[in-house]
């Protein structure tokens, strides 16, 4: 998201050049999209628009794979564990015609089939095709640790993009990956994301601990702010918050100053190595051209219709579920792969209690009356 953001800014302020090779030379890659050539069933290619899955793994390692300091862990107000969980899901659709892109969010919850694993919520995807295929190569003889991990991150990943594959109906272009480590620094960079609550909330399993109100938030708060578990609504509480959050970071990342300040542009190529990983072939260049609306704020989110947001599988798992058919319906119409019904004469349309729900658009501007004059959206 930052190397988007900041490239699409620089095309138009005479750095673009000099950051795009700074970029790129601090961006790790993915072959990822080599291993989703065989994926059966995939959508067709060609839908005149580049979709961008856009992940926020929690993994406590950083984008090399090497496992983070006892205190930076402290710093991620997180525990030292071996599972990979991609809790933040997002597919960026950018219209190749510049026409304004969708950014349609996927419940961490969501109870999906998983490729080489089972049903399951679609953030293991990531992590339990990755564990099972590391136990693979070490039992074959893989002895070489880097590549036990780059295979099983690759296979991982593959997983994970089938599951949104499969459940969208969309076909994924590229893919962009942050970890909490990386989150943390950027939110630093940047001085701080402006966020506001309608009410006073704590949380002792993330560290959540906020007064009602507009407040300036970072680092390890930042974190606490967007994985909260105690919310209202649940999942797509939390959704609401990310949205909100992001949607606010992009707009201080770009008044911030960071790109023509040294020491910010240093601490931003350092956070990209340290927690960005890309597909190999993003050519952020042409990107920038064809996401122009990025910078202008032309983008407006939305997430997934679900039916239930407390469901339980026979594990005994929280879950969200969804009607998977619904999904790609609701997916095609709001895409325009297929025009919207039009409105019944005799029968008035009724919002689903747990329908989609378009939230903001980038500039700013809240779906709800209660934020309608507010600069910054307040959220539970």
């Amino acid at each position: 998201m930052v190397a988007l953001v900041a490239v699409t800014t620089l095309a138009v302020s005479g750095y673009f050049w000099t950051a795009l090779r700074l970029v790129k030379e601090n961006t790790n890659t993915t072959q990822i999209l080599q291993v989703l050539e065989d994926i059966p069933n995939s959508p067709p290619a060609e839908d005149g628009a580049l979709d961008i899955l856009l992940v926020g793994s929690d993994s406590r390692t950083d984008a090399q794979g090497r496992p983070l300091p006892a205190d930076v862990l402290r710093k991620l107000r997180t525990e030292g564990t071996d599972t990979v969980n991609t809790d933040t899901i997002i597919v960026m659709r950018v219209p190749r015609n510049g026409g304004k892109a969708s950014a349609i969010s996927i419940p961490r919850d969501t109870y999906v089939p998983i490729a080489g694993y089972r049903e399951d919520k679609i953030n293991s995807a990531y992590g339990a095709v990755k564990h099972l295929t590391a136990e693979r190569l070490q039992a074959e003889g893989v002895s070489d640790q880097q590549e036990r991990e780059r295979q099983s991150d690759e296979a991982g990943r593959k997983a994970l993009v089938q599951s949104v594959q499969d459940l969208t109906g969309m076909r994924v272009d590229h893919y962009a990956e942050i970890n909490l480590y990386g989150f943390y620094l950027l939110t630093e960079v940047i001085g701080g994301v402006q966020v506001c609550l309608k009410a006073g909330t704590s949380d002792p399993n993330s560290g959540a601990n906020f007064r009602a109100g507009p407040q300036t938030i970072s680092g390890g708060d930042a974190l606490s702010f967007v994985r909260q578990r105690n919310m209202p609504g649940g999942d797509l509480g939390r959704i609401a918050r990310q949205q909100v959050f992001m949607s606010q970071a992009m707009k201080q990342l770009l008044s911030a100053g960071t790109f023509t300040d040294p020491g910010r542009m240093s601490g931003l190529l350092d956070a990209v190595s340290k927690s960005v990983v890309v597909d190999q072939k993003l050519d952020i260049a042409t990107l920038a051209t064809q996401a122009q609306g990025l910078a202008t704020g032309n983008v407006e989110f939305a997430t997934i219709p679900v039916t239930s947001i407390d469901g339980r599988n026979e594990r005994g798992q929280s879950i969200v579920t969804v009607d998977r058919e619904a999904v790609k319906a609701w997916v095609a119409q709001l895409i325009g792969e297929t025009p919207k019904p039009a409105p019944s004469s005799t029968t008035p349309s009724t919002p689903s209690r747990f329908g989609p729900e378009k939230l903001l658009s980038l500039d700013g501007a809240p779906a709800v009356a209660a934020a309608a004059r507010q600069d910054v959206p307040c959220v539970d």
